[in-house]
């Protein structure tokens, strides 16, 4: 696979350029499946293959800029970006950016930073999809139960459910504004700017759009509908990752044909993507999420591990491991979403005769 090698002149290494292309697809796909950038992804996986963790998480920034102004365009056309809210997280994100690319250059200057970052990386992941999981497999099963049996007696459900998003639209922090695209009457703009510097913060140190913990953070915070959530979440990723692309260019750990190459591969894959959503909505979408941010929280601890326990093969086995989730995931949404387009032409054919 040497003939594939291509010299990064910036990173000061070579890189097998079929391995950036097929990256920049499958990210492409679950970013534009899911809202996020997938830098959860790629950046542990250009670590894990050769690159520094700083010129991975600058490089990545710049390829998930390029990659969801194309997502971002066509879930634009189908109603599912709320430009307000966007806009307004944009605020937030910013300084929260700054702040994460600080801490990100003071470890490195000391030498911790591959460590920090992986073992922050394992606690996000892990926490964000057990709480998907729980979600999906004992709350709403739970919710529902509760309704059936509501039903059923003709009396009111004796448990009642408020959501946390629910919460934080009645916490009277003025000025309240309105999001009629999410479907919500009152919310704080103090809440919606806070969320987002914390993930403007995870952006900047992480080396990621935000999007992994930003998305969920608008359906279970905020209180978005799952479609609006990962339209809006990818317009906040271009802006935040433009910022974060920036600063890293400017000192100097942005590895600019590496994330070219990727590009080619996530412009097809993001296409693929945002069709996808059309077929598989809510929480089809949320287990998918939880299920491909475990399997890449995995996959750094078995790079972590390699650290601590100086077993080498687990390094090279992490970054296969993830490429083969990614890719399995991949799978699974594109076939998915064909089968749902034959089901909905053969309902069409069906209903016109």
């Amino acid at each position: 696979m040497d003939i594939f090698n291509i010299y990064l002149p910036i990173a000061g290494i070579q890189f097998n350029a079929l391995l950036l292309v097929c990256i920049g697809f499958c990210v492409g796909v679950l970013g534009g499946f899911f809202g996020v950038g997938g830098a959860w992804i790629v950046t542990p996986a250009l670590n894990i293959f050769g690159f520094p963790m700083a010129y991975a998480i600058g490089t990545d920034l710049a390829h998930i800029f390029g990659k969801s102004i194309i997502a971002t365009k066509k879930h634009s056309r189908m109603g599912n970006v709320d430009w307000k809210l966007g806009l307004i997280a944009c605020m937030g994100s910013v300084i929260g950016v700054e702040l994460g690319k600080q801490l990100v250059m003071a470890l490195e200057k000391v030498g911790n930073v591959d460590t920090v970052v992986r073992w922050v990386y394992i606690i996000l992941l892990f926490g964000l999809g057990a709480f998907m999981f729980y979600d999906f497999l004992i709350l709403q099963p739970k919710v529902k139960r509760e309704k059936e049996k509501a039903t059923a007696s003709g009396v009111e459900p004796t448990i009642r459910r408020v959501s946390l998003s629910h919460k934080f639209q009645k916490l009277n922090l003025p000025p309240m504004i309105s999001l009629p695209t999410s479907g919500i009457q009152s919310i704080s703009i103090w809440i919606i700017i806070g969320i987002f510097i914390v993930t403007g913060f995870l952006a900047g140190f992480l080396g990621v759009g935000g999007g992994f913990i930003r998305m969920p953070s608008m359906i279970y915070l905020i209180g978005c509908p799952t479609a609006v959530a990962v339209g809006t979440d990818l317009f906040e990723v271009m802006i935040s990752a433009a910022y974060g692309c920036f600063t890293y260019g400017i000192s100097g750990r942005v590895e600019i044909i590496a994330a070219l190459v990727m590009l080619m591969g996530a412009a097809i894959g993001a296409q693929i993507g945002v069709e996808a959503v059309k077929y598989i909505r809510g929480y089809g979408i949320r287990i998918l999420f939880a299920s491909m941010i475990i399997l890449a929280a995995i996959s750094v601890a078995m790079k972590q591990a390699e650290t601590i326990f100086h077993v080498p093969i687990l390094g090279t086995l992490s970054g296969w491991f993830v490429m083969l989730a990614a890719g399995s995931v991949t799978m699974i949404i594109f076939i998915r979403m064909l089968i749902k387009r034959r089901e909905e032409k053969m309902n069409q054919k069906l209903f016109n005769t």
